[in-house]
């Protein structure tokens, strides 16, 4: 007998430019953007990081701002370089089901994008993204003590942060 049919693997589109350019603004101002914002001032309040902005209502206001100024550099660098180098830095959930190659995925996506085919290449838009937009917050609204090893160390935090975010997207939030 037969065994259970296969489906081939759903080939790979690149988005529209008006697609990618609607992504784009989504992901600054959309409510996933809102909501990690607002999350992300709301735990550096409670840490009070940085102290000097304070650890109430007016320190978690300049979070926000941070936090939002943050992320409109790094999707506007995603978004510039995967248009000129023409790659998608969007993350895709895992086409295969087990929990390996979900797991694989999650974790090297925040560093990969696709090529126009589909193929998975070094994600240079994204890592640029996020290393710059780091180091150009500690470079120049960040305290006087911060510095570009700070926007080093947020950087790849923010990817690891990357990383566990599409593991609940993987396993958890199946949108």
């Amino acid at each position: 007998t037969a065994g259970p049919a296969r489906t081939a693997p759903a080939k790979y589109a690149r988005p529209t430019s008006k697609a990618r350019f609607n992504y784009y603004v989504k992901s600054m101002f959309g409510p996933m953007a809102f909501g990690k914002t607002v999350l992300s001032a709301g735990y550096s309040t409670w840490r009070n990081s940085p102290e000097e902005w304070g650890d109430h209502w007016e320190g978690f206001g300049k979070r926000v701002a941070s936090s939002l100024g943050k992320s409109v550099i790094k999707h506007t660098i995603i978004y510039g370089l995967d248009e000129t180098l023409t790659l998608d830095s969007r993350y895709y959930r895992s086409e295969k089901k087990d929990v390996g190659s979900k797991i694989k995925n999650a974790l090297i996506s925040p560093v990969t994008a696709r090529n126009s085919s589909g193929k998975r290449v070094f994600g240079a838009p994204r890592v640029v993204g996020t290393y710059a937009s780091s180091i150009i917050a500690a470079e120049t609204w960040f305290p006087g003590r911060y510095n570009y090893k700070d926007g080093l160390k947020n950087g790849t935090v923010s990817l690891g942060m990357n990383a566990a975010f599409n593991l609940v997207k993987e396993f958890i939030w199946k949108k």
